[in-house]
Order: C-alpha cells, then sequence, then structure tokens
C-alpha cells in the first residue's frame, strides 16, 4: 500500500521510519563515545548527533550530525568529512549494536539546524522586531 502525499504535498516519514532513526541515532550515540578513533579529525570531538533520517526502505540513512560546541561551518565540514570516511566502520559496530534485518547505510551531512536557530533568536531580540512585539498597534 503506498503512502499519500500529506496535505503540504511531500510524502512525511512513516513511523517505522520514524522509529528506525530513532534507533541508529541511540547506537551511534554510544558508539561514537566509546569508540577510540585513529583519524585526527575524531579523536579528540565530541559529536551532537541530531536527526537520522532512513529512506522507506531502511537501507539508507542520512545522519546529521555537528561538533559539540563549534559554530564554525569549516569544523562542521570537517567533522563530516572524517565521519563519511569512518562510515563503513560506523555500520560495522552498528551491525552489532542494533537488531534490524539490514544495516543501513551512513551518510553523514552537517546539521546546520541550531545555526538556524540562534540566528531567529537574534532575528527576534533584534531591538525593530522586540518593538512590533511590545507595542502591536503602534504600526
Amino acid at each position: 500500500m503506498a503512502r499519500r502525499p500529506s496535505k503540504s504535498g511531500s510524502l512525511e516519514p512513516s513511523q517505522r521510519q520514524l522509529r528506525a532513526g530513532e534507533l541508529i541515532r541511540h547506537a551511534l550515540v554510544d558508539i561514537l563515545a566509546r569508540e577510540d578513533f585513529r583519524d585526527p579529525a575524531l579523536a579528540s570531538v565530541s559529536v551532537t548527533i541530531g536527526e537520522v533520517r532512513c529512506s522507506p526502505d531502511l537501507k539508507h540513512a542520512r545522519v546529521f550530525c555537528s561538533p559539540l560546541g563549534s559554530d564554525k561551518n569549516e569544523d562542521s565540514r570537517a567533522l563530516t568529512d572524517a565521519l563519511n570516511r569512518a562510515a563503513g566502520f560506523l555500520r560495522g559496530r552498528l551491525g552489532r549494536e542494533i537488531d534490524m534485518k539490514f544495516t543501513p547505510e551512513l551518510r553523514f551531512i552537517p546539521d546546520r539546524s541550531y545555526d538556524e536557530a540562534t540566528a531567529m533568536d537574534r532575528l527576534l531580540d533584534s531591538p525593530k522586531v522586540r518593538q512590533d512585539l511590545e507595542n502591536p498597534d503602534e504600526r
């Protein structure tokens, strides 16, 4: 049975995809916290995994990640490049941690959601917006 598009026209992830994504996210967090990597780009970095999106067949997973406490895009790009180099190793470890028919192929992508949230906070704290929020009738 095919999924129907949502009211906005895009296909939303199924409950199965969401559950698998959370299972993978939790397992990857544990693996990244425990493992010692030889790659210097991964050796002393704490990684934040914000979200894992799985394909409908659960054979591919996009992992949105960022270095903990870093605001630089270069750091985020270097981290994702290093994680993509180690994706085969991480997939092997993941296969031992999770109970799924197939262990998904991992693709790491920089997580920009924290940067976007910070930009929105700055925008909402700007004097012009604050004035509009405090005095909505004086436009």
